[in-house]
């Protein structure tokens, strides 16, 4: 995990403290904060992290958008399904059914692995 993500963590641990569960994201009542008002919360920050021109396009229009962008990152650099599909809490079949499509035009790449991977045999 990134220093700077474990210390702005640390930082709201610090200030607010953490649901008796343990969770860092809770209501008033410490309870499991609510769908509508994590998405008044998501739109909010939206709008203050992005451009007006970003914030009227589709990028992390959704929190679940941006796990899709890492995963989809994950599989085009090269990591291996299997990886990404724990780190992702996801079967390599649930992670391949959804994310394969984000393989394409990889092809040039496949072929250049599998190439230096045969010049080794020579």
């Amino acid at each position: 995990m990134p220093p700077e993500l474990v210390s702005l963590w640390r930082e709201s641990i610090d200030t607010f403290g953490t649901a008796d569960d343990g969770r860092l994201f809770f209501n008033e009542r410490g309870g499991v904060v609510g769908s509508s008002a994590y998405d008044r919360a998501w739109h909010e920050a939206r709008e203050l992290a992005l451009s007006p021109d970003l914030v009227r396009s589709l990028l992390a229009g959704r929190p679940y958008d941006l796990r899709h962008s890492a995963l989809s990152t994950w599989l085009n650099a090269g990591v291996d399904p299997t990886e990404v599909a724990e780190r992702a809490g996801n079967s390599v079949e649930v992670l391949m059914t959804s994310y394969a499509k984000c393989l394409y035009g990889r092809q040039t790449i496949a072929n250049q692995r599998i190439d230096r991977l045969l010049c080794e045999y020579e």
